[in-house]
């Protein structure tokens, strides 16, 4: 059987490829493409800028962000969170004056109802010889009436009289939460939680710009391995120092002593840092991303 190129069209059947290249050119259904190692950050870089970090510091749930970035966004959050406050306590007050405005409205009203109900009340005289029952000339003037009044109340507002266009009520604002969420895990962050973290360099006699062209720039504080995407790491609270999780599990974890300060640790103390994936499947970290797009429906 002969070979038929991807793109002959010559073939009685819709292949696969076929449907997928016209689902990308038409610009409908959902894209599903995996990610290479280029759209994946280092484990030393900041969440925010992208960038290796020269100031870093770690939040508790193990994200790491250049101390600059993270404290401008704490300060921006928290101006637009007062912002959103006075705000909210604006449109409270005006809510407050209005239902004040409404309720004396609404005496005023139930006032000149009474009083028009009280001057419309006029003694007749009683005739005996007639029965209680309403004249045809009063049932039809209460007839005419209700259905007057049924005939304004289903009258629909006009777009050409300006006393009768509808008008748009303001959209009602929420009240704000005061807490800053973290932009990475949505959890609250704090300015006196974040965690100072220190590298080791691969070799101290390197500067910055020999650190940040080469691959492999850190080690293990302990061991001495180096520091990738692919290896799993965490951060001692005590002295700030990145290790392996090997390291963790077969030397830290036997007395819980900090090997760098010599302080005693807890299992608070130690904060597994968040890495990206190495462009491989056995990573551990979903490469895979999705655009949702409109769906032809039949």
């Amino acid at each position: 059987m002969t070979r038929h190129g991807k793109n002959c069209t010559a073939g009685a059947v819709y292949t696969y490829h076929e449907k997928r290249k016209d689902t990308a050119a038409s610009g409908y259904g959902t894209q599903s493409i995996r990610l290479g190692k280029d759209a994946i950050k280092d484990f030393d870089c900041c969440c925010l800028s992208l960038q290796p970090c020269q100031t870093p510091v770690l939040t508790p749930d193990g994200y790491l962000y250049e101390k600059q970035a993270i404290l401008e966004y704490i300060l921006h959050q928290k101006t637009e969170i007062a912002k959103k406050m006075k705000a909210y306590e604006k449109q409270k007050k005006l809510q407050k004056s209005s239902s004040q405005l409404e309720s004396k409205s609404e005496e005023r009203e139930k006032v000149e109802k009474f009083k028009t109900r009280e001057n419309s009340i006029v003694s007749k005289p009683i005739n005996p010889f007639t029965t209680g029952e309403p004249s045809k000339s009063e049932v039809s003037a209460t007839e005419s009436s209700a259905s007057t009044s049924a005939g304004s109340s289903q009258a629909l507002p006009s777009f050409w009289i300006p006393s009768l266009t509808p008008e748009a009520k303001p959209t009602l604002v929420k009240k704000p939460s005061k807490t800053v969420l973290c932009p990475m895990s949505g959890r609250p962050i704090k300015m006196n939680e974040l965690i100072p973290v220190k590298f080791t360099p691969i070799d101290p006699n390197l500067d910055r710009v020999a650190l940040l062209t080469r691959q492999d720039r850190y080690v293990c504080a302990v061991t001495r391995d180096t520091l990738g995407n692919s290896v799993p790491c965490a951060v001692l609270r005590t002295s700030g120092a990145v290790v392996t999780q090997e390291c963790v599990e077969k030397l830290i974890k036997k007395d819980m002593v900090d090997p760098v300060s010599g302080e005693q640790l807890s299992e608070r103390d130690i904060v597994p840092l968040q890495r990206g994936g190495t462009g491989f499947a056995g990573s551990g970290v979903d490469l895979r991303a999705k655009e949702a797009r409109p769906v032809m429906q039949v």
